[in-house]
């Protein structure tokens, strides 16, 4: 079984995901191995989309694929999705929680999940 999930343009999908990483726009740039003007003009809403070579190695930093990046298709396995069909409800509230709550709220479960990586690492299971 393949689930799709959508986003609506090449620039949201780009700023979202080096969020999520955490990276600046300045290290995804150095890392990609483009100036950081050009990955200014990725993000901005001209809607410029970058050459085929240049999209490869955006997503390769990002660790997503190509696919996701131009369609906002992201196709997981049955898999991988069943690990996540706990969180169901919480993940389809996120979209309607504003920012300056859920910034916070993805600090600290980031910050907790750290601690508790830490805690598994120490017991010898990592």
């Amino acid at each position: 079984m393949i689930f799709f999930i959508y986003m609506s343009d090449f620039a949201e999908r780009l700023r979202e995901t080096i969020e999520y990483t955490g990276l600046l726009q300045k290290e995804v740039a150095a890392k990609a191995g483009i100036k950081k003007r050009a990955l200014d003009m990725y993000l901005g809403s001209q809607k410029s989309m970058p050459p085929a070579d240049i999209a490869v190695q955006l997503a390769s930093v990002l660790g997503v694929t190509v696919e996701y990046l131009v369609t906002g298709k992201m196709t997981m396995q049955s898999a991988d999705v069943a690990q996540y069909l706990k969180f169901r409800d919480i993940i389809e509230d996120l979209p309607y929680i504003p920012g300056e709550i859920l910034n916070p709220v993805k600090r600290m479960l980031k910050a907790i999940a750290e601690r508790e990586r830490g805690k598994e690492k120490y017991r010898g299971k990592n």
